[in-house]
């Protein structure tokens, strides 16, 4: 029987942008908005996460699981951290609209955005701007952390609003992906849950051109979202709680032209609760928040343990914590080490020392 760690080691409590195809590269990269064939859970299958628990032997890649603070609005639910280059963490409370701060050293808690239109996932760029899925008003913006300037990157899609912006992934060549859900199922009707990439780097004269490369039915309900290392490969967490649809992690190979239209299923965590958000280290391997305590009057199983899954890129299970609270929702590295992993969980931001740093994106230069 897999013993939980956890019970033993429990810590102190703007503007419209084009959508014009206008090179081979920008056209590979769009194609996939022509519908082919589905990618069903029936043809997308890899192990269960439920049989490589019975197998796992810990690699004690993850340390204790450690409470560093307690968010106590009258409604909770925390997603996206991100760590600044002064080592602070950023999170935020999506119901009541806060981005919030939390200073690992001080240990102190603030407010630093509200009515933050109910921003989830959070991303620090190299330049130390804020990068924000703000879900509730259907964009991506970037805000200059020095004047405060808010700049919107993305808000619509061939004239139709972006759905509700999710979570989000920067190369090092300024190419952003970030995921938009929950968006109309019928891609015939507004904006349908999809993966979209936009270059940073480049800007035609009607703006930055904004590309869907994964709509559905090629992918069902996009969620977290993280780039390997050599940005050559994509992960994408499917997350669907409806019974019948996938809930695992793609990986697309970027370096690829067929890379939108032939993933492959790294794991696979039905019937249990997919993963929510992810980050990865310096060495590939992704750490992954996933499962429940309690069923949610949704079809999902308690098949998936509660806490950080630590998967290598062929889609082994290297290591699990578990963690005390529903919902976990999303992790990111920190500390000047790289090696404090930040855990958004429930009313909790939790922290757990690991054996392998983040990779070096994670560590803005300013």
């Amino acid at each position: 029987m897999f013993d939980s760690p956890f019970r033993h080691t429990v810590g102190s409590f703007a503007m419209p942008l084009a959508t014009s195809n206008v090179t081979r590269r920008t056209f590979l990269h769009s194609a996939a908005a022509t519908l082919g064939s589905s990618l069903t859970v029936a043809n997308a299958q890899a192990e269960g996460i439920s049989k490589q628990y019975a197998r796992l032997s810990r690699r004690g890649l993850l340390g204790k699981v450690v409470v560093e603070t307690r968010v106590k609005d009258r409604k909770i639910f925390t997603e996206g951290p991100a760590v600044d280059a002064r080592g602070i963490v950023h999170f935020t409370n999506v119901p009541v609209e806060k981005i919030l701060r939390w200073d690992p050293v001080r240990k102190k808690l603030s407010v630093f955005r509200t009515k933050s239109n109910k921003t989830n996932g959070l991303l620090f760029d190299p330049a130390g701007r804020l990068l924000a899925c703000e879900g509730g008003a259907g964009r991506v913006t970037r805000t200059d952390m020095t004047t405060g300037k808010i700049t919107v990157l993305a808000n619509k899609y061939d004239n139709f609003p972006l759905a509700a912006p999710n979570d989000l992934a920067l190369l090092r060549s300024g190419t952003l992906f970030f995921t938009s859900r929950p968006g109309n199922p019928d891609p015939t009707k507004g904006n349908p849950n999809a993966v979209y990439q936009l270059d940073l780097g480049t800007k035609q004269p009607g703006g930055r051109i904004l590309h869907r490369v994964l709509e559905w039915k090629n992918i069902q309900m996009p969620n977290g979202i993280v780039s390997s290392p050599d940005d050559k490969v994509l992960y994408v967490i499917e997350a669907h709680p409806d019974a019948g649809h996938n809930r695992l992690i793609y990986a697309y190979h970027l370096d690829r032209d067929d890379c939108w239209k032939a993933p492959r299923t790294l794991i696979n965590f039905s019937p249990g609760r997919s993963g929510d958000g992810m980050c990865i280290d310096a060495e590939g391997n992704l750490y992954v928040a996933a499962g429940l305590h309690k069923t949610r009057k949704t079809s999902e199983t308690l098949d998936t343990r509660p806490g950080i899954h630590v998967v290598s890129p062929k889609g082994d299970l290297l290591d699990f914590v578990e963690t005390p609270v529903d919902t976990i929702t999303n992790c990111t590295f920190g500390g000047k080490d790289l090696k404090s992993l930040y855990v958004t969980c429930g009313p909790y931001l939790l922290s757990i020392r690991t054996r392998i740093p983040g990779k070096a994106a994670y560590l803005p230069k300013s």
